[in-house]
């Protein structure tokens, strides 16, 4: 029995180990392809514990995330207007098919890299080269996005490869083509800003016109409601004298002379030449005058009673 033990334990071992190379694992970040001879036998993305024929089939193991294709250097790319763009982007893609992915670029990453790098510069060209330097920096850069990331998805599934996103990180003029654009917008501020300073001014002067018609009317209106006040007042004045004449006349015509008197001597410099005899002197020649004038004057204030 002793001389069997090491039998035994040989046994034991060589089992073990054809038991640890018949199993293998396979993570959920990972797809894996079983070779039997170097031919793709099947392949497994159910993450768990697998089986396989020892020292016969092999398992190779590729990545089933999201990985990320970054340009180190932003391209050049033309535009429909002839002008250059330089374009900084990003690509987010995975492996789908890992035995396609396989037979298309050998399972090396670094060619796939290259495939879809090619596939989407070519892409970018021809939708950059149908638009114009506006669309592609601001007016249409999702929608070059988004039809990018479907050619680019298309083209990529025959390396078995999905697209998941295409981002334009930046677009850029070069120097050169830089300073025309500034000048052409600054030109352009220029002529919007003339523009709106000239209807500014038209604006201005039509406000003027109508501020001065109105001030006009106003002042047209005011003046005759003043000659129109004037008259009623010149009326009423006209009607009191009237009046006042007709009561006594005598009277008005003495008070109009002391009004005509004082008047006329206002000042000490004042000088008239008139004749003594005229009427202008007639309530100022003595006594008698007086008298009358005083008795007109009773007369006048009994017929007022």
């Amino acid at each position: 029995m002793r001389e069997r033990l090491p039998f035994i334990f040989g046994l034991g071992l060589f089992v073990l180990a054809i038991l640890s190379m018949s199993l293998f694992t396979v993570d959920q970040r990972q797809h894996a392809l079983v070779f039997q001879l170097g031919e793709v036998k099947g392949q497994i993305s159910e993450p768990g514990l697998h089986f396989k024929i020892p020292l016969i089939q092999n398992v190779r193991y590729f990545d089933s995330r999201i990985l990320t294709l970054d340009t180190s250097e932003p391209e050049r790319f033309i535009t429909s207007e002839k002008k250059n763009v330089l374009v900084d982007l990003f690509v987010k893609w995975r492996i789908v098919d890992p035995k396609l992915y396989y037979i298309s670029v050998g399972g090396d990453e670094a060619r796939a890299r290259t495939r879809l790098e090619q596939t989407v510069n070519a892409g970018l060209r021809e939708e950059f080269g149908k638009r114009t330097v506006h669309d592609v920096v601001s007016g249409e850069r999702d929608k070059i996005m988004d039809e990018m990331r479907l050619k680019a998805d298309l083209d990529s599934r025959k390396i078995g490869v999905q697209i998941v996103d295409v981002r334009l990180k930046r677009v850029d003029l070069p120097a050169e083509v830089s300073e025309s654009v500034y000048r052409r917008m600054e030109a352009e501020r220029k002529r919007v800003a003339n523009e709106l300073r000239s209807q500014g001014g038209a604006e201005a002067e039509k406000i003027k016109a109508d501020a001065d018609r109105q001030r006009e009317v106003i002042i047209a209106e005011a003046y005759r409601d003043a000659q129109v006040v004037k008259g009623d007042g010149d009326a009423k004045a006209s009607a009191i004298y009237a009046q006042a004449f007709n009561q006594s006349p005598e009277f008005y015509a003495f008070y109009r002379s002391l009004d005509a008197y004082r008047n006329s001597f206002k000042n000490k410099s004042d000088v008239m030449v008139v004749d003594p005899n005229s009427d202008f002197f007639k309530y100022l020649k003595g006594a008698g005058g007086r008298s009358a004038a005083a008795s007109e004057s009773a007369k006048g204030g009994k017929s007022g009673k």
